[in-house]
């Protein structure tokens, strides 16, 4: 039964048995934990993923990471050699589809056909049937961090492996690589799952190993409210603490407002540190990431790449930790690994240029930060009502009745009543409340900001305004003004 409690060391070594046992790969002598920990200590301090983004939120400058995976081998290397020449701090290696859902059967008939053919027949590299061998060359094959990119409702082997062949850090969560990623899964079922690769990370940190994790901000990706995506992250946060999780990093998928961004990575930061300080979890190390633009791109190269400009400024401003790198083929597919340098170069330029700036504290910002907390906070109280002080209980309840709802995800679990769309300024505020856990005073607000930009445009309030607001950065604009008609003379 799902409890927010640390599994004990038997039931989790019990469970790992039968992990192990799901594909050939799973019995790799290489897993046993006395030779892995061995093999993760090795590493130097500038390839374990944790321990940089330590040394980077010293700092206060803003690292970047690509996503990039392809399925053959030797191209997978070239790839991330390729990207770590253009700069990149840190770097991925993205899951294909088939392993995300643990299809590995017909992943291997996508390696064999892959190398066959010479194309790339699987959206990203299958690291599962590549086994701890051939993971470890990958990671020994670049001189600077590597970590899982997936979107696996159920990422238990994939940990194993991956971080059994070094890869130092891990991505998603069981609501945020659940909610926005399957349609059939309960999410009841992904936190048990997830519980197991936090519990994991744990046992290796326990043993002197230190693995960052880092749950998914973004959700879904379209004009997401900060405090959505905020709470997810946090309770995420807590739930892999918990386990044992010493090194977190909470993520958040850029906006379009400066000082709306600006303020949710800040309250992001804060609120993550104080609930985890109020959970009682001590020696926690929390950094940021920050997602470049996550919505439709312009199918402009140039005006592509001064998106990926305009969102690493904001995340310079920001002090994020990380921010995630676009390519100016965002809107075309797959980008070429000169496409993908290209990004990571034009976001690392504009990090240097504002590495001693940031956005100076203003009435607004302060206002939008603490509007930003008080609605996380509102959230997150229902969600331990709901569970009697359980915080998973209560999340899987709070899905259940719509308390905690995520904008246009598939999941069957995720009630889908909750709207956004953005107000005059170009905040993302909420449109329609389903049955969010707000107070009036929050719903309120919301309403009024909302009103004041229909008003302006002269149009009722109505669904309209979010579907202008959905296409409106991939036109040029923030705001989705209707089209104002000229006047015959």
């Amino acid at each position: 039964m799902l409890k927010n409690k640390k599994w004990s060391e038997e039931f989790f070594l019990s469970e790992r048995k039968k992990v192990l046992a799901t594909w050939p790969t799973g019995s790799d002598p290489e897993l046993d934990f006395q030779k892995s920990i061995k093999y993760l200590q090795s590493l130097p301090r500038h390839k374990n993923f944790a321990l940089k983004l330590e040394d980077a939120k010293k700092t206060g400058i803003t690292t970047v990471q690509p996503r990039a995976g392809v399925p053959v081998l030797k191209r997978h290397i070239e790839l991330l050699q390729f990207l770590e020449k253009s700069g990149a701090d840190f770097l991925p290696s993205t899951i294909d589809s088939y392993t995300r859902l643990n299809r590995y059967e017909e992943a291997e008939k996508g390696i064999e056909e892959s190398a066959a053919t010479g194309r790339a027949l699987l959206n990203g590299f299958p690291a599962v049937n590549y086994g701890v061998g051939n993971c470890r060359y990958v990671q020994e094959s670049v001189n600077v961090p590597l970590q899982a990119r997936h979107g696996t409702p159920d990422g238990r082997l994939l940990a194993e492996i991956t971080y059994a062949a070094g890869w130092s850090s891990y991505e998603g969560g069981g609501i945020s690589y659940n909610v926005p990623y399957a349609k059939n899964v309960t999410i009841e079922q992904t936190l048990l799952d997830w519980q197991y690769v936090d519990r994991l990370t744990g046992y290796y940190e326990e043993r002197g190993v230190t693995i960052n994790r880092e749950p998914f901000g973004p959700l879904t990706g379209t004009i997401c409210p900060p405090c959505i995506s905020n709470t997810v992250a946090i309770i995420e946060a807590l739930l892999a603490a918990e386990q044992g999780v010493k090194n977190i990093t909470v993520g958040y998928g850029m906006g379009g407002n400066i000082i709306q961004d600006v303020a949710a990575i800040h309250a992001l930061r804060e609120q993550t540190e104080e609930y985890l300080k109020l959970g009682g979890y001590q020696d926690m190390v929390v950094t940021t990431v920050f997602h470049q633009w996550m919505g439709g791109f312009p199918t402009d190269e140039a005006e592509a790449l001064a998106l990926i400009s305009f969102s690493s400024t904001v995340a310079a401003l920001s002090k994020a930790t990380k921010m995630i790198s676009k390519s100016p083929h965002e809107s075309i597919g797959i980008p070429t690994k000169e496409a993908n340098g290209e990004g990571i170069k034009a976001s690392k330029f504009i990090v240097k240029l504002l590495q001693n700036q940031a956005m100076t504290e203003s009435e607004e910002l302060t206002r939008e930060t603490n509007q930003i907390k008080k609605e996380v906070k509102s959230l997150m109280d229902a969600i331990f009502k709901l569970g009697n002080g359980d915080l998973a209980i209560g999340t899987v309840k709070a899905f259940e009745q719509g308390v905690l709802d995520v904008p246009f995800a598939p999941s069957k679990y995720n009630q889908g009543d909750i709207l956004p769309a953005r107000d005059n300024d170009g905040y993302i505020r909420i449109l329609e409340f389903g049955n969010l856990g707000f107070s009036e005073e929050i719903k309120n607000f919301h309403r009024q900001k909302i009103k004041e930009r229909a008003d302006f445009e002269g149009r009722e309030v109505s669904f309209q305004l979010t579907v202008d607001d959905v296409y409106a950065v991939s036109q040029g604009v923030l705001v989705g003004r209707p089209q104002r008609k000229e006047k015959k003379k």
